[in-house]
């Protein structure tokens, strides 16, 4: 299993950590942001299919920041996987 950790732009959560491991994720951990949203969305995506979550989560804005902890989230993500390609 291999660990990441995001700092967020945008958004009220700071950073955002998380583990890959055979292309799920795991242990999705949100700093700051918004308590009940941002634990929801750790427990909805424990197992979670990585690509899939990009697919889903990826330009979710909230409000007009242009961006969402589910957006930042999904950015992180998609690098992880770019990196570990």
């Amino acid at each position: 299993m291999k660990n990441y950790s995001y700092m967020t732009q945008g958004t009220c959560s700071r950073q955002i950590t998380f583990s890959l491991e055979d292309g799920k994720l795991h242990n999705v951990h949100f700093v700051g942001g918004c308590p009940g949203n941002t634990l929801a969305i750790s427990k909805l995506l424990e197992g979670a299919d990585a690509a899939q979550t990009v697919k889903t989560l990826k330009g979710n804005p909230c409000g007009d920041r242009g961006t969402s902890c589910a957006d930042q989230l999904a950015i992180a993500v998609e690098q992880a996987l770019k990196q570990g390609a």
